[in-house]
């Protein structure tokens, strides 16, 4: 009878400068323990597999796989495996003021830091919502994109578990703004712009253009972004451009960077979106 390998420990640990330099972690331990210790900010742990037992404010909390940990800025904890097999975890640690952000632009108000009462949060999907936007900020290279999933991850965090939580103020569709960046990521569909900029570009909050802009084009501007490009592409591959200038001169990073949108959206590949159209154009005949 064949035996699964036996996990081994391992780790990968990144800070993002575009998120002011967030650190982020994703490891499996099995026989390693942290001592006691605290964080600056606030520490955010999504339990992949496995369990991890801490203690937290004089008590010990079990966390297994999908569940959410939360622990405010300051608090000694500890972290351990609960089974022989170990567990496999994945952490933020945002700084206090992003949550405290997320807070003020859901309330449109002064808001305080935003208060978890319970530090294990068992929610399957919030564990995978907050997977896959971990996942996202460790191998997306757009910033835009990086940065308005972690907004809206932090204020759905806090809109849906703090026990503090603000009254979300309803939102407009905000025609002319929306309209203004689209204009503007159109015209600058080769450039990287923040979060910020954007938002700045039409006097709103992040938050608050994140929610108008959806509400009105039925998709987040980064994704719109990437919409725009890959109709720019399209024009390019029919030109005769190759998959790599074409990648290039549309704000893409590389040709596997325009091959993944391009075939989310189109249904191929640029490879066999440019052969298509060049088969059409051979098989044309003159009219006279």
């Amino acid at each position: 009878m064949n035996r699964l390998p036996a996990p081994q420990e391992h780790t990968h640990f990144w800070r993002d400068p575009v998120l002011r330099n967030l650190e982020m972690l994703h490891a499996t331990y099995i026989t390693y323990a942290f001592s006691r210790h605290a964080h600056e900010g606030f520490g955010i742990a999504i339990v992949e597999a496995g369990a991890m037992e801490f203690e937290y404010r004089g008590a010990t909390y079990i966390a297994p796989a999908g569940s959410v940990v939360v622990m405010h800025p300051g608090e000694v904890h500890t972290g351990q495996a609960v089974l022989e097999t170990g567990w496999t975890y994945r952490t933020l640690l945002p700084a206090v003021d992003w949550l405290q952000q997320a807070a003020v632009e859901l309330a449109e108000r002064p808001s305080d830091i935003p208060y978890f009462s319970s530090p294990v949060i068992h929610d399957a999907r919030l564990n995978r919502q907050f997977v896959n936007l971990h996942r996202t900020l460790e191998i997306s290279p757009s910033p835009l994109e990086r940065e308005s999933y972690f907004l809206w991850g932090m204020t759905h965090l806090v809109s849906n578990y703090a026990s503090d939580r603000p009254a979300v103020r309803s939102v407009g569709k905000e025609p002319r703004a929306v309209q203004q960046v689209r204009e503007y990521l159109i015209a600058h569909h080769t450039d990287n712009p923040s979060l910020n900029e954007l938002a700045a570009l039409v006097n709103l909050s992040p938050l608050r253009l994140l929610r108008a802009f959806r509400k009105q084009v039925g998709l987040p501007p980064h994704a719109y972004l990437n919409q725009v490009r890959v109709n720019q592409a399209k024009q390019l591959l029919v030109a005769g451009w190759s998959i790599t200038h074409t990648a290039l001169e549309t704000g893409f990073t590389d040709q596997s960077h325009l091959h993944r949108h391009f075939k989310k959206m189109v249904g191929v590949t640029p490879g066999q979106y440019a052969r298509g159209c060049k088969n059409v154009q051979d098989l044309a005949l003159p009219f006279g």
